[in-house]
């Protein structure tokens, strides 16, 4: 979080900072730091923490190391309505707010359709989730190709992530931390439901309530993500297993360190973003899979060699 207010295309000391976060100093280092960089950093802190916190929500209830926030056509959903607003024109909030219907649309239907006649399986859920999410995504590929050329930019951009036009994350920060701490005081049951369901079910764990509010809750964090931020991958598939490798598979601790370590890496990813080729912005969920790939070889890699 320092280093997304000290740098930028223009740098500033700390005591710079400091005056500024505390009213002083020139206007222009104010409107920088105030009405720039403080806003866009708690967006991405806020962001790879609600992405983070639900790919450990997702790899739990899927049992699936592989299951990331996007895996169930959430994301596809979110970029379908958000890339079709942009192609008439459109911006700003009807971004958003199409962005967050379509991810709420595909979450409700997706549930709907792994309802078979043998019940609820995470197995089902997981194959809906994703033959939905490769139909949006041939629907993605359709608007793309029928788009002008000059909001191609723009479209390409949000689907590799951009923080550039993201509002003040704050209003996202009430919903990570309810999610975060509603993930510790449930962590027992998250343990438990991850070894199984007949292990579950005979420790007395109700199994499927359970789920669906794993599958509700992890789903709505996702959709407030995607609306922030747009598509940011490797983040909540990347950041749990980060944490296990570490710290072992206690949601206890799974839960909030996922969640800082989920913040941290975006913003700092949104840094290098932002100062690599100053002033050219480049999209931010490239770079986080350019830094969390190499990290994640290496501990996977020492985690070997120590077993």
């Amino acid at each position: 979080m320092a280093a997304a207010l000290l740098l930028g295309s223009v740098e500033f000391g700390v005591g710079q900072v400091v005056s500024a976060l505390l009213g002083g100093g020139d206007l222009m280092t104010r409107t920088i730091v105030l009405d720039l960089r403080l806003p866009r950093a708690i967006a991405a802190f806020t962001t790879g923490g609600m992405l983070a916190l639900a790919g450990s929500f997702m790899q739990v209830l899927l049992r699936n190391p592989l299951a990331d926030p996007y895996i169930l056509g959430i994301s596809s959903g979110a970029a379908v309505c958000a890339l079709g607003i942009m192609a008439l024109g459109l911006g700003g909030i009807w971004v958003d707010a199409g962005a967050f219907a379509g991810a709420t649309a595909v979450t409700l239907l997706v549930f709907a359709l792994s309802h078979g006649p043998g019940g609820w399986t995470p197995t089902r859920l997981l194959l809906t989730g994703v033959v939905v999410a490769s139909g949006l995504t041939a629907l993605m590929s359709l608007i793309l190709a029928l788009s002008p050329d000059g909001q191609l930019r723009g479209m390409m951009f949000w689907l590799m992530g951009d923080l550039s036009l993201a509002e003040s994350g704050l209003r996202n920060l009430p919903i990570l931390a309810l999610g975060a701490a509603l993930g510790m005081i449930f962590a027992r049951h998250l343990n438990v439901l991850s070894r199984g369901e007949l292990p579950a079910e005979a420790l007395g764990l109700s199994v499927k309530p359970a789920r669906i509010g794993i599958y509700l809750g992890s789903s709505l964090i996702t959709a407030l993500a995607v609306t922030t931020a747009g598509s940011i991958g490797f983040i909540g598939l990347v950041v749990p297993h980060l944490v296990r490798l570490v710290a072992g598979p206690d949601h206890r601790i799974v839960i909030p360190a996922s969640v800082l370590l989920g913040g941290a890496l975006l913003t700092f990813a949104d840094v290098l973003a932002r100062t690599v080729v100053a002033p050219v912005q480049l999209p931010v969920g490239a770079l986080t899979a350019l830094i969390g790939v190499p990290l994640f070889l290496m501990l996977l890699g020492r985690q070997r060699h120590i077993g």
